[in-house]
């Protein structure tokens, strides 16, 4: 499925996806972000390019550098990856943004530390509406916390983490009688 919002359109890919989440935490050029992502600087320019069009990022500093200007950018407040009221589902955003978030938690995943505590869950639970809505809070609170704790790629004393969080209401969908899983529990 396909989405003609720009926005969503933008954060459908995996390497801009990263790159959002790596410019939360502190401004970065192209090159500094190709550096980090192991790609070529035209594709890393290439990326933030379409990242800016879309709104996403933010220009935040200019410098000179080796004869040329250096163009800082940090990801914009109020998008799909930093607002809990964002509204995805039109187009098909849920199911595009949900595909780039489970193709960049697989190489997350293949990336975790052999030892060090985690945090692994999935759920679908009924709740109330006003558990719902204080749970939503909670946890759009703790990821903004995780965003704003974050530090520059590779600052002294600090360690990489990884985290997905996708938490929505679902469809009810109607119960049927003496269902069984596949496997036939």
């Amino acid at each position: 499925m396909t989405t003609t919002d720009p926005v969503l359109r933008a954060l459908a890919h995996p390497t801009r996806l990263r790159m959002m989440s790596l410019m939360w935490a502190t401004p970065l050029s192209a090159a500094e972000l190709a550096r980090e992502l192991d790609v070529s600087q035209a594709l890393a320019s290439h990326h933030l390019r379409t990242l800016d069009a879309a709104g996403l990022v933010e220009l935040t500093e200019t410098r000179s550098r080796r004869g040329g200007i250096e163009r800082r950018y940090q990801a914009a407040r109020g998008t799909p990856l930093s607002d809990s009221g964002t509204d995805t589902a039109a187009e098909g955003g849920t199911a595009l943004l949900a595909e780039t978030l489970a193709q960049n938690l697989r190489a997350r995943a293949a990336r975790r530390a052999p030892t060090g505590p985690g945090v692994t869950s999935d759920v679908e639970v009924w709740l109330s509406p006003e558990d719902w809505e204080m749970l939503r809070e909670e946890l759009a609170a703790i990821v903004l916390r995780l965003h704003e704790a974050g530090k520059a790629p590779h600052s002294a004393g600090a360690i990489p983490i990884g985290g997905t969080v996708m938490a929505f209401p679902l469809r009810d969908a109607e119960a049927k009688p003496n269902e069984t899983f596949p496997n036939g529990s």
